[in-house]
């Protein structure tokens, strides 16, 4: 009997915790920069996230799996010429986030990792003449990514409107390449506007 009784009690416990867990889709855009010493020189590229989120039973931690577009469009001017290259980087994402909740408003901060999964790069001339850039290709990019993200999120019964930046840790091409100096040794700053929705 008291076997029993335990064993009830384990399964009451673990089908609360499941109905305690949090699943869903979210989406929304990305205003996307990219960044040396700051983010004022460059233009930014507005692009979309999308993807799946799930949270612990507790609501503490979130970890997501997240396609997103990132790049800029960086001015140059030089003997050649002038114009802008158009920097199109798409990658899988997943942030490890640990959730605090204030009322209704949850705060979230933790890592990301990231991996590139394409690449578009343009060379718009002072004429607007659009360009492949046939030199630079995923090869002569890092192919990981990592970095910081930290954001806030109003919560409602089914759903969540949010706003999250990421803060790249890793420059985007690899060093010594032509990605590399084009680039200007640059890494990823994104701010996130997102709507999660509960499934």
């Amino acid at each position: 009997m008291k076997t029993k009784a335990l064993i009830l009690s384990i399964l009451l416990i673990a089908s609360g915790t499941i109905m305690a867990q949090r699943s869903g889709l979210k989406g929304g855009a990305n205003f996307a920069n990219l960044y040396v010493d700051d983010v004022s020189d460059e233009n930014m590229k507005i692009g979309l996230n999308l993807g799946l989120w799930h949270q612990a039973a507790n609501e503490s931690f979130q970890a997501e799996l997240n396609y997103s577009n990132k790049g800029a469009e960086v001015i140059y001017d030089g003997a050649l010429g002038s114009g802008k290259y158009r920097y199109n980087l798409n990658y899988l994402e997943m942030p490890l986030l640990f959730v605090g909740h204030v009322g209704d408003f949850n705060l979230h901060v933790g890592p990301y990792l990231g991996f590139l999964v394409g690449v578009n790069i343009k060379d718009v001339d002072s004429n607007g003449n659009v360009n492949g850039v046939a030199q630079l290709d995923r090869d002569d990019f890092n192919t990981f990514d990592y970095g910081l993200s930290g954001g806030a999120a109003i919560e409602f019964d089914a759903s969540q409107i949010g706003l999250r930046y990421n803060y790249g840790l890793r420059e985007i091409g690899k060093s010594g390449s032509f990605a590399g100096e084009a680039a200007n040794n640059a890494k990823n700053s994104v701010f996130q506007l997102y709507v999660a929705l509960d499934f």
